[in-house]
């Protein structure tokens, strides 16, 4: 028995939606019983995006592997409930690199290397390998079809084709615009899309066509025709008022019912049951409470996407969604911290570089003066350490060593570490790709820890994406005030979580939690979080006096 494989295509424009589309259609066949695995190609020569600006790439999300990857890879664990690997992320920077080492080390025998059939090989190794033989492999190439650099990928993608007809199908997904002026959908894009993919040897199985709201059947028709695609395989895939919705409208519309039935499967309905209960619970969740996300590129919130995803988990969790309030850290000052009387809670997320520094110190002692609930989160704890190194201990001079060379450096330079057992260490000339600590990292939470009760555990798993950490030397001087270590690796050696016994809510993790927060399973620290922020918009409902006295008037 061979896998089967699913490649999915965009076209017409980017940001259609592909990683969400592939992420569906694996929940829906993991429903219908059929063992699935979800990888995507991405066609740039970055080898990958962990030194790519937030601007240009938006969140690089981190596998357990220490993989890190495009931030569809959180939709795809969060919709099939199955981590990802190392081995389900390649883009043109891995493949062009293995092919030349291949070279020098003369594994070609003197042939002329060239992008047929090297480097289309290694495409076609790379979706072959580390696959069980009964899996439906669901495969997302990145970008839009007709761009120059995923031409070897559409290459390989119809020798596949070419060589197991009966065992690929290729799905292409493009936006079917609406004309206001004109009052119509017009099918040209869409048509001029198929046609680029037939050119480059591919003809489409299944059709998702983008649109706004319910295509007229003349238009699905058209559309059908002149791409050379069965009507009962053109399907439409329209704007949803929520994320959620999205499996159960695209069952609706048929999605896994045309790829079960173009490989001929015997499936069971799929049991979607947990997806109509979580989409009535966001349906009928109302706002309670409001988070301030103190983010340095909170105006690209694609940046933050697997946050914004757990704190809506957290939601659906705890009964009530948390209106988010995103401060720029470069704002804050005397002034803005006067406004901030409908704050409710304060989350500090990850981030790299001193821009903000002092801003984000500042919203970390207002929470902690003002009882405000808190979650810091890697770069966020640091800056929780730092806030009470200079302001409690009297350190005025405390910062990290990523900022300055001098003072009191509670955050530190990891120089060796171990990765999944491996001994690893960064320096300056190795250039900065691939040198954090990465990936899943065990942790002992202390008993008797708010962190503690929030886990009900004891040894935890997390994933980490950092290149600094606290110094472990100032442990006993920052719990003198307060700010307590409760989570330590098992060497004892890195502090993971830090939280304030005296405040309702003050913890901050070194991890990144989102990694591991799915909708079936959200994340206990942010479901503690919302529901302390939940409690604060409670009581202030009832004593509004109170709480903007508590606001204005620091402890």
């Amino acid at each position: 028995m061979q896998p089967r494989f699913v490649f999915l295509t965009g076209g017409v424009l980017s940001s259609l939606g592909k990683g969400i589309g592939a992420s569906v259609l694996g929940a829906l066949l993991k429903a219908r019983g059929l063992p699935v695995r979800l990888r995507k190609l991405d066609p740039y020569l970055n080898v990958d995006p962990g030194t790519m600006s937030p601007y240009e790439h938006g969140e690089v999300f981190v596998t357990d592997d220490g993989c890190e990857t495009d931030l569809d890879f959180g939709h795809y664990e969060r919709f099939i409930q199955t981590p990802t690997t190392k081995f389900d992320y390649i883009t043109t920077g891995q493949i062009y690199q293995s092919v030349l080492r291949a070279e020098r080390r003369g594994d070609y025998l003197g042939a002329t290397v060239q992008v047929i059939p090297h480097v289309t090989q290694a495409i076609k190794d790379f979706m072959h390998n580390h696959l069980d033989p009964d899996v439906t492999l669901i495969a997302e190439i990145g970008g839009t079809v007709g761009d120059i650099e995923g031409l070897p990928f559409l290459e390989a993608v119809r020798q596949m084709k070419y060589a197991m007809p009966d065992r690929v199908c290729c799905i292409h997904m493009g936006w079917v615009p609406y004309m206001t002026t004109a009052g119509e959908y017009k099918t040209k894009p869409m048509q001029h899309s198929v046609k680029e993919l037939q050119r480059a040897g591919i003809q489409p199985d299944i059709l998702l066509l983008r649109c706004e709201g319910t295509l007229p059947k003349t238009v699905v028709d058209k559309i059908g025709l002149f791409a050379n695609v069965p009507i009962p395989r053109v399907l439409m895939a329209q704007n949803q008022s929520h994320l959620l919705s999205v499996p159960l409208a695209y069952h609706k519309e048929g999605l896994d019912e045309a790829v079960v039935d173009y490989f001929h499967l015997k499936a069971p309905a799929p049991r979607l049951d947990v997806w109509k209960d979580l989409e009535t619970r966001m349906r009928d969740s109302e706002p309670v409470g409001t988070l301030a996300i103190v983010a340095k590129y909170g105006h690209l919130q694609d940046a933050y996407r697997s946050l914004l995803e757990a704190l809506m988990h957290a939601g659906l969790h705890e009964g009530g969604q948390v209106t988010l309030r995103w401060i720029d850290p470069d704002e804050v000052d005397d002034a803005f911290l006067q406004t901030l009387d409908d704050i409710d809670g304060v989350l500090v997320p990850g981030s790299f570089g001193e821009r903000g520094h002092q801003g984000i110190l500042s919203m970390i002692r207002w929470a902690r003066e003002t009882q405000t609930p808190f979650l810091g989160i890697c770069a966020g704890m640091q800056f929780a350490v730092i806030e009470a190194a200079r302001h409690l201990l009297g350190w005025e001079q405390a910062d990290s060593e990523e900022f300055t060379s001098s003072g009191p450096l509670v955050i530190r330079q990891l120089t060796d570490w171990d990765q999944q057992g491996e001994k690893k260490s960064y320096h300056a000339h190795d250039g900065l790709g691939g040198t954090m600590r990465l990936g899943a990292y065990p942790c002992v939470l202390s008993k008797g820890s708010r962190v503690h009760a929030l886990y009900g555990q004891e040894n935890i798993s997390e994933r980490h994406r950092h290149r600094f950490e606290v110094d472990i030397r100032h442990r006993d001087a920052l719990t003198s005030v307060g700010l307590l270590t409760t989570g330590l690796s098992p060497c004892g050696r890195l502090p993971e979580v830090v939280e304030r016994n005296d405040h309702p809510f003050f913890v901050a993790s070194q991890f990144h939690p989102e990694f591991k927060s799915s909708p079936l399973g959200p994340h206990p620290l942010f479901c503690g979080l919302v529901r302390c922020i939940q409690k604060r918009w409670h009581e202030a409902k009832a004593n509004p006096k109170e709480r903007v006295h508590a606001v204005r008037q620091p402890q």
